[in-house]
């Protein structure tokens, strides 16, 4: 792909199966990845939070971001998560993902350090770029990382580097407001919290990176029309399904425990967390079904149907 190309529209985070052994599923991993196809994504982001990057050794990536690219085809972009506390080691990671043909990289402040400069920031990613020239998506989680890009910050690395997009995940609708206000017609700001999705692309986000929507049978695949239609009864229950299904995904076990159980909920595999994450019990998959039960019935007016209607 080009170097300018864009990201939008939606795009999974797709969870990393591992057996109970704690093995790597990579077979059980290319089905997941087929299935995301088989929804009409617009993207697959490998390697993130629901990945499980923190626990993937070198080579689990490098075949993580093969069987990616393999399985993808060039159909949409792959982005990969690199991010690591130093900038040495996050190069180190994004050779890997580089070498096996994705298509950009997914980076955000460091973690464990818990705070970081404006210029040691800059300095961080454009160690990075330099060394590996690939589009960035930066990442902004203030909840793994303690560092809120700002929009100061923002800008500055904007100007140091390639930036495509931004995935938003501060849980802030103050922060996502100016975010779009001042970036959106430079990168694509890419919505990460589901409840936050119908809002942020009603003012101008481009897309989505987030949890939950792929739960959902095939609702994902209506957000950004629905997005731009004037609100109905049926918007207004997306809206709430999308979420009651997070914050029901947040509250139960340790991440991604509940959103695994979720795969395996609609009859997907996604395997189990790896330690020392456990996973969800049986009082949480019982929690999670009844939600997924409620909110996977058809919708009495579906957004698509209304959409198509028109």
């Amino acid at each position: 792909m080009a170097a300018n190309f864009l990201v939008r529209g939606n795009i999974p985070a797709v969870v990393t199966p591992f057996s109970p052994a704690g093995d790597l599923m990579i077979d059980a991993y290319a089905d997941l990845v087929r299935w995301h196809l088989d929804q009409g994504v617009d993207g697959i982001c490998v390697a993130g939070d629901n990945g499980e990057i923190w626990s993937l050794s070198a080579e689990e990536r490098r075949l993580l971001a093969a069987a990616t690219v393999e399985m993808v085809g060039g159909r949409v972009p792959v982005i990969m998560g690199v991010s690591s506390t130093t900038a040495k080691q996050t190069i180190a990671y994004a050779e890997l993902a580089a070498s096996a043909g994705v298509d950009a990289l997914m980076i955000g402040p460091q973690s464990y350090v818990m705070k970081a400069t404006t210029q040691e920031l800059v300095q961080r990613m454009a160690a990075i770029h330099r060394a590996v020239p690939l589009p960035i998506v930066l990442y902004n989680s203030p909840r793994r990382t303690n560092i809120s890009l700002t929009i100061e910050t923002m800008r500055a690395i904007t100007e140091a580097v390639d930036v495509i997009a931004l995935k938003e995940a501060s849980r802030d609708f103050f922060y996502l407001t100016h975010v779009i206000r001042h970036f959106a017609d430079r990168l694509a700001v890419l919505v990460g919290p589901a409840p936050y999705i119908l809002p942020g692309l009603a003012l101008g986000a481009a897309g989505f990176l987030s949890s939950g929507p792929e739960l959902l049978g095939g609702v994902a695949a209506t957000l950004l029309d629905a997005a731009k239609a004037a609100p109905t009864p049926a918007l207004r229950e997306t809206q709430y399904r999308l979420t009651r299904v997070y914050e029901t995904l947040m509250a139960l076990g340790t991440w991604p425990a509940a959103l695994k159980a979720g795969h395996r909920l609609i009859g997907r595999e996604a395997g189990v967390p790896r330690e020392p994450v456990l996973p969800l019990d049986e009082a949480g998959i019982d929690a999670l079904a009844g939600v997924l039960r409620e909110c996977r019935a058809p919708l009495a007016h579906p957004v698509h149907e209304a959409l198509a209607a028109e």
